[in-house]
């Protein structure tokens, strides 16, 4: 059965995604990030992610010189691909994104921000060693505001 809502269909403002679809999203981290190349292709990047459930929101940390970062920057739409226990089990979240600052100084917004994500997905880390990285590497945050999920949820895949 698909569930959910047709990508060029928008969602009625009263109706949740279907729980199952949502559900592929916030039980996971990982993620295929599509944004928008400059020459209008389509440009995908592997993702991992942490799912903020009070504001709707995929959080990804990432350097500002990479081209996801770059293209947001310039158009700040984005969808994100999950992946379920087989084929057949996906969803795509999509929505406008917001980038936090770079990283500039420990302790500034964009490094507390970026050394919770970071501690979701490695770990407990030495803050001053994750601060002189994440400063060094230019990161920033991408956080997908998710406004709409669509996609499939089937228990097995057909014929099996």
């Amino acid at each position: 059965m698909t569930v959910g809502h047709a990508p060029d269909d928008k969602p009625p403002d009263d109706k949740p995604p279907d729980d199952r679809l949502l559900s592929l999203v916030t039980g996971s981290r990982q993620g295929v990030l599509a944004t928008i190349a400059a020459d209008g292709r389509p440009q995908l990047s592997n993702v991992l992610y942490v799912w903020d459930a009070g504001q709707r929101v995929a959080r990804i940390s990432t350097t500002a010189d990479r081209a996801k970062a770059r293209n947001l920057h310039r158009d700040p739409r984005g969808a994100m691909h999950v992946t379920g226990r087989h084929f057949w089990q996906f969803a795509v979240a999509e929505g406008p994104v917001t980038l936090s600052a770079v990283a500039a100084e420990p302790g500034d917004e964009a490094s507390r921000e970026l050394l919770e994500l970071h501690a979701a997905f490695y770990g407990p880390q030495d803050e001053n060693d994750l601060y002189r990285q994440l400063i060094a590497a230019r990161r920033l945050v991408i956080r997908l505001h998710v406004r709409r999920v669509y996609g499939v949820v089937l228990e097995k895949p057909p014929g099996a």
